[in-house]
């Protein structure tokens, strides 16, 4: 059968031919043009931000009644480069000449903080609304990103704060900053630039503990220093740059954090050198180097030694033969650990260690009074310490356990303490 024309009615349509399929309906054929026609499209979205201007109430309001009708799923990279650039951009950031334009999107707004937060509520009240565009979200930002050398200094400042704050607020991940990485970005200064207006606008939203939190959850918290060219990739460029840029808190955390990737280098190549069977000599001066060059306190060494020891070996999994492994690794580094005990605060801290650590490692519960036997009998814990740990020092875990454990030999000390008083008065 042949259709009819577009201004006959379904109902004549389907009094003619009761079998037509109803897609082959003209009135539903006009629909589907402006539904997955990309220029009628891009047309209805245009006439829509034209019509409600810079009331971005209005502009929400106008996006979340048009996704009924329009194909947001399959035009959703027009949609969000509409929103942000007010046209379909072409490769490199520039807007497509062929194609329609709207004077109201983010590009043309005020550049201040409040306007980029208004601009956050509408991307998130559309993507709460029609949740399958959260992906095609964040791959907009990640492509808006690469495309920085592309816009005005005032646009990457915009795209920048609204970033911060859609991160603060989880509606998008931090893995997006990925792109910023870019190897020609990079080169010409344009992500540590975007990168102080992105970080500004998300701790002005929340803090710094949501920056260290997001960038954790995307492993990106040590690859900060990525910001900068190679030959600036200092943690003394970084700080300087960012604290000038007020941002001191995030000089702060990228130093901390390099700190932390240092001493995680350190602590694997400790134990690769106990596997490899260094001698204790060799170790110690590797430890002492590292020291002067990192400027690592002996209270934080013997810590990362700690744990380098005790990592250095599979672990029997009967309790009652884990102990006697342990008695005999301890014995072999106990030269080790005495080198980094030479002050009493190291010497409590390694003692704490060894009760964290034996709460941790439940097999280790009943062998924590014999390894700090065995550690005040090297002269690596002192009697003062052991003191002071039992009577004021420990922390909680295992404490009732630990101190019932070790309650014999303190009374011990404290005899043996009293009988050398003793003797030194006799002596006077």
């Amino acid at each position: 059968m042949v259709l009819l024309g577009w201004d006959i009615s379904c109902r004549i349509c389907r009094f003619l031919d009761p079998c037509l399929p109803f897609e082959t309906f003209p009135c539903f054929l006009a629909d589907e043009k402006e539904r997955f026609d990309p220029t009628q499209f891009q047309e209805s979205i245009v006439q829509g931000l034209n019509q409600t201007g810079t009331d971005l109430e209005a502009v929400a309001k106008f996006l979340d009644a048009s996704g009924a009708k329009l194909d947001y799923r399959r035009y959703a990279e027009t949609l969000f480069d509409i929103l942000v650039a007010g046209g379909m951009l072409a490769p490199g950031g520039t807007l497509s000449d062929d194609m329609t334009r709207t004077e109201y999107c983010l590009f043309t707004a005020s550049e201040d903080l409040e306007t980029m937060q208004a601009y956050a509520q509408v991307f998130n009240k559309l993507i709460r609304r029609y949740k399958y565009l959260e992906k095609g979200f964040e791959e907009e930002i990640k492509k808006l990103l690469l495309f920085l050398k592309g816009f005005t200094e005032s646009e990457r400042n915009k795209l920048a704060m609204l970033t911060g704050i859609l991160l603060a607020n989880g509606n998008i991940s931090a893995s997006i900053l990925n792109s910023l990485f870019n190897e020609n970005l990079v080169k010409e200064g344009v992500s540590a630039a975007f990168a102080v207006k992105l970080f500004k606008s998300w701790i002005n939203e929340k803090d710094i503990n949501s920056v260290s939190a997001s960038l954790r959850k995307v492993g990106m918290d040590n690859r900060l220093m990525e910001l900068f060219p190679a030959n600036k990739r200092s943690c003394e460029h970084f700080s300087k740059y960012f604290t000038d840029a007020g941002l001191k808190e995030l000089s702060d955390f990228a130093r901390n954090q390099q700190s932390i990737g240092a001493r995680k280098e350190l602590q694997k190549e400790l134990q690769e050198q106990m596997s490899r069977g260094e001698t204790l000599k060799d170790i110690i001066a590797y430890v002492r180097e590292e020291m002067k060059k990192t400027s690592i306190s002996e209270q934080t060494m013997i810590g990362i030694v700690w744990t380098s020891v005790m990592s250095s070996v599979e672990w029997n999994k009967k309790e009652e033969l884990v102990t006697e492994q342990a008695i005999k690794l301890l014995k072999q580094y106990s030269p080790l650990l005495k080198a980094f005990t030479s002050q009493g605060l190291s010497e409590l801290t390694l003692l704490l260690k060894i009760q964290e650590y034996c709460y941790d490692n439940i097999h280790f519960m009943k062998a924590f009074q014999k390894i700090v036997v065995l550690l005040y009998k090297a002269d690596v814990l002192s009697e003062e310490v052991i003191l002071k740990w039992y009577t004021e020092s420990h922390v909680a875990k295992g404490k009732s356990v630990f101190l019932e454990q070790m309650k014999k030999f303190v009374e011990w000390l404290k005899n043996a303490e009293e009988e050398s008083e003793s003797e030194e008065e006799e002596g006077d």
